[in-house]
């Protein structure tokens, strides 16, 4: 049995809506698998950017998805699994390596032994191990998509994007470990902050929609308290150095399915900036 999948990378560093809005962009990780019933476990063959990735193949977000996925599905794990993935998606660069993953994991599992898992099915098995929707629901359904807890579970919706809406992508020439960096978050915010961050999650959503530079200024502002803000003192002036990285100017992915759309800027904001400065 074999099955092929295509995922795309994401951001949800877009200044307001963390962790609950992401978009996919045009950079992809392709992955197919063989599953043998004959045993031999699981082996994973990396090519790409995930060349740089190095656990064994029990511990890979791969492996975890694939898993996860035959868990939910019913089905029992076979006993020989052979994924080979290729990546142009950087890793530990805030544009959702790890979730693509997952969801390339969980998806292939789904084709290949045909599970027939719903994409719901397969959000809450990618947010189970990732800890949040915001890359993992971009990765699925692809285009600007804001994920919702409720007491039933998560729900999904897919944002409106303007015609003619880019991103640029500021990749920074080092990675930034997504534990570490959300380990400096507060556990809680003034209320005014809370108002603050849920005004500008609005202008987000109606600033892609309308492409409407003035809200999406305003969604991109960010606080003395806002998590990018927080997370950019880690590296010490991050902001400032990340020009020295590759600046690519990308599409909005507008669609997934097994195979999604995507390319994501680690920074939105500070991408907008150097839009406009002509870096």
């Amino acid at each position: 049995m074999t099955a092929r999948v295509r995922v795309p990378a994401s951001s949800s560093n877009l200044g307001a809506g963390f962790d609950c809005i992401g978009v996919a962009v045009d950079r992809w990780l392709a992955a197919s698998v063989t599953v043998d019933k004959k045993g031999g476990g699981f082996s994973i063959r990396r090519r790409g950017k995930l060349s740089a990735v190095k656990v064994r193949p029990d511990q890979d977000l791969f492996t975890r998805g694939f898993r996860a996925a035959c868990a939910a599905g019913g089905g029992v794990t076979p006993v020989g699994v052979t994924i080979d993935a290729t990546s142009d998606i950087p890793v530990g660069c805030g544009l959702g390596s790890s979730a693509a993953a997952i969801v390339a994991g969980a998806m292939l599992a789904d084709a290949a032994l045909g599970l027939g898992l719903s994409r719901a099915q397969v959000l809450e098995i990618g947010t189970t191990i990732e800890g949040h929707p915001d890359n993992i629901a971009p990765a699925i359904y692809g285009g600007a998509v804001l994920s919702v807890r409720t007491p039933a579970g998560l729900v999904s919706t897919s944002l409106s994007v303007a015609d003619g809406l880019a991103l640029l992508l500021v990749v920074p020439p080092f990675p930034s470990d997504t534990k570490a960096a959300r380990a400096v978050l507060p556990r809680t915010l003034p209320h005014s902050d809370a108002v603050s961050a849920a005004s500008r999650a609005a202008a987000l959503v109606q600033g892609l929609s309308s492409g409407d530079g003035a809200r999406r200024r305003a969604a991109c502002a960010v606080s003395p308290r806002a998590h990018s803000r927080l997370r950019c003192r880690r590296h010490g002036g991050a902001r400032r150095r990340s020009v020295r990285g590759d600046a690519v100017r990308c599409r909005l992915g507008d669609r997934g399915d097994r195979a999604a759309r995507a390319v994501g800027c680690r920074r939105y904001r500070y991408a907008c900036r150097v839009a406009r400065n002509g870096h």
